[in-house]
Parts: C-alpha cells; structure tokens; sequence
C-alpha cells in the first residue's frame, strides 16, 4: 500500500493560509513576511507559528473557517487527493480548527496541530510532529511518499519513503531539498510524478 503525505500551504493551497486570515485584521503584509521566514528556515517553526497564531487571537473562529474555506486550492492537486482519498492524508502544521473546512472539501485524512481557546482567544495546544504522521501512515508496513516546500516539511521527508519538493507556489527551503528525489514545479508536474512513485513503490 501506498499513502501520500501532503503538505497544506503553498502545495495544495495556491495561498498561504495565515496571511489570509491576518487580512481580515489588517494584519497581511506583517503575517506575509514572517510566513516567508518560516517557509524558508530562518525562524523555527514552533516559535514562529506560535506568535502567528497569536496574531490571530481576535479573529472569531467562524470568520476563519470561512476564510479558510474560500483559500484557492490548485486544481490538478485537488482532484488528485480527492480520487485518492482514502490513500492521501494532509500533513500540517497548521491548525486542527482552521484547516478543517479544507479537509472536509478534500474529503482525506488530516494531521494537523491542535487548538484550544484560553480566555475566548484561539491558542495552539499542540504542534504537530510531521515524523509522527508518517510513521501512523506507515504503522501496517504501508511505503509514504511525502510533498511539501517548506522548511518545516524536513521531518516528513527524512520520514517517508521518498520526497518530493513542490515549487508551484514557493521555491522549496535549501535545506529541504536535499532531503527529495524530485522536485515538481506546477500542480500537473506533481501529480504526474506522483502517479509514477506510486507504480514504482507498489511493484
């Protein structure tokens, strides 16, 4: 058996979800920055996500949900998972309350971080620890091929069985491609690619 494991943001989404959420508090063009710091590397993710979300603590969770559920998605990805849904999981760190108007729409699995509300404001419980999510696809001896672009994506990659750097939306982290056998660089380049892996790794 084969999964795919599969980042959220800048891959499946054509946008970054954060800056669009901070849009609704006048708050893009700072979240935009501090999203490219973390796609890139130079802030780790935990701390950097944790202050974004904080950033975002005013924002009712119904305005987020429907902002999140309006987030373009590109389409030759989407019909992918969709097709391949009982084999295709989004992998992100990105919240559980968030994201899951794009998970219901994609009709997979989805790991994600965890929120919880302290004093009425969203706050992150816990950040998701991508290794994990491969490890839980890969739990009956299943092989997983990983996709992602960002720096926090490293931990999926040096994971599953084989990676593939998606550049369709942000050119992928240094440091992660190192870490992939491909790179694809639009949303049919991908799932081309992901066709072939998967006849590949299920002979």
């Amino acid at each position: 058996e084969v999964f795919f494991a599969v980042d959220l943001d800048g891959t499946v989404t054509t946008e970054e979800i954060l800056p669009r959420l901070a849009g609704c508090l006048c708050l893009r063009k700072e979240m935009e920055r501090l999203t490219r710091r973390a796609v890139r590397g130079d802030d780790a993710f935990a701390v950097s996500f944790r202050a974004r979300v904080d950033m975002l603590g005013d924002l009712f969770l119904a305005e987020a949900q429907r902002v999140t559920a309006g987030t373009p998605l590109d389409p030759a990805i989407a019909a992918f998972i969709r097709e391949r849904r009982d084999c295709c999981a989004l992998v992100t760190g990105n919240l559980d309350c968030w994201v899951k108007p794009l998970a219901e729409n994609l009709g997979c699995r989805a790991f994600t971080s965890t929120s919880e509300l302290k004093s009425g404001r969203i706050a992150v419980k816990d950040i998701l620890d991508k290794a994990e999510a491969v490890r839980e696809l890969a739990r009956n001896g299943a092989k997983v091929v990983a996709v992602g672009e960002s720096a926090g994506d490293i931990p999926l990659f040096a994971t599953a069985n084989m990676g593939i750097a998606y550049a369709g939306v942000h050119e992928p982290a240094p440091t992660l491609l190192p870490l992939a056998r491909h790179v694809a660089r639009s949303g049919e380049e991908l799932c081309i690619l992901l066709r072939r892996v998967e006849d590949e790794l299920r002979r």
